[in-house]
């Protein structure tokens, strides 16, 4: 989905330095803020049913056009959040959590569900922490024991390292051979785009965040057996103010899921790092200050 070249930079949080003569009182000079990357053309039928977060010509900072990894960046005031509680590191966590949390009011997660998280990055984790949040009973699942620990401490009930465990055989042990009611899919493998559908329960529910790199095959009957509901979570939808009001009651670990702050003069090496062993980055931040 990305064009190049492009300035990347989409999970963003700074300090306002200039208003215009237009905007809010409200919006105030030296506040901490996280911004929304997104855009909405108001025409498109998913802006006219009042679901912007996946407009049809949506173009998000660093994706389609040009990102915050910069020293300055004008934006329009409403897709300001502001926080006095939080810091800027915080701040930087909202957009990629509010992805995960929008996808689990995708999946309708409530507190008679059991759910099970496919996936343990940092979209994975806002999804545990939204189900969690929720009351669900959740499951997580990876390959990578580090994110699963970390997962447990953001709500997780169940973890199963998927690499050494039979997944379907643990998921069964857990809901008594019935499934999962609500299966969110954050990884983007046609493996697990699969497993969400087969480990989900009868009448249930599957959500996928992730983005599969090639054609995904499927057993269609279980759509219809099942009668599932399969839904796509893109973006976040009205989330952003619920999210940062989670963070500000600090009862999760959340600034754990920063791998690692880089100066900007170090911007590159990031990169380079994170390409070099992408499972054992949660988040890489780059301090455009420093």
């Amino acid at each position: 989905m990305v064009s190049y070249p492009r300035v990347p930079g989409h999970e963003i949080s700074g300090t306002i330095v200039g208003r215009g003569a237009a905007v809010p009182e409200g919006v105030r000079e030296g506040a901490r803020v996280m911004l929304s990357p997104y855009t909405s053309c108001n025409l498109c039928p998913a802006c006219r049913v009042g679901r912007p977060n996946c407009c049809q010509f949506n173009e998000t900072l660093g994706v389609q056009r040009e990102g915050a990894l910069t020293s300055h960046v004008a934006i329009h005031y409403g897709k300001v959040f502001a926080s006095d509680v939080l810091s800027l590191e915080e701040l930087a966590l909202v957009e990629p959590l509010s992805v995960g949390y929008h996808a689990a009011n995708r999946g309708r997660v409530s507190e008679v569900d059991t759910v099970l998280v496919i996936g343990c990055g940092t979209i994975g984790l806002g999804v545990v922490a939204a189900a969690a949040r929720k009351g669900a009973t959740v499951i997580v699942a990876d390959i990578d024991e580090a994110k699963l620990a970390m997962a447990t401490r953001f709500g997780a009930r169940h973890a199963v390292n998927s690499a050494a465990e039979d997944l379907r055989a643990r998921v069964n042990e857990l809901t008594g051979g019935e499934g999962v009611r609500v299966a969110v899919e954050a990884v983007g493998l046609a493996q697990t785009f699969r497993q969400a559908v087969e480990l989900t329960c009868y009448a249930g529910r599957v959500v996928y965040i992730g983005y599969a790199k090639e054609e995904v095959a499927y057993d269609t009957k279980l759509f219809v057996a099942k009668e599932l509901e399969i839904r796509g979570s893109r973006n976040a939808l009205l989330v952003f103010p619920v999210v940062i009001g989670m963070l500000e009651e600090r009862a999760m670990p959340f600034t754990d899921i920063i791998t690692r702050v880089y100066p900007f003069a170090e911007a590159a090496q990031a990169f380079a790092d994170w390409d070099a062993d992408p499972g054992k980055v949660a988040k890489f931040l780059i301090d455009v200050k420093a």
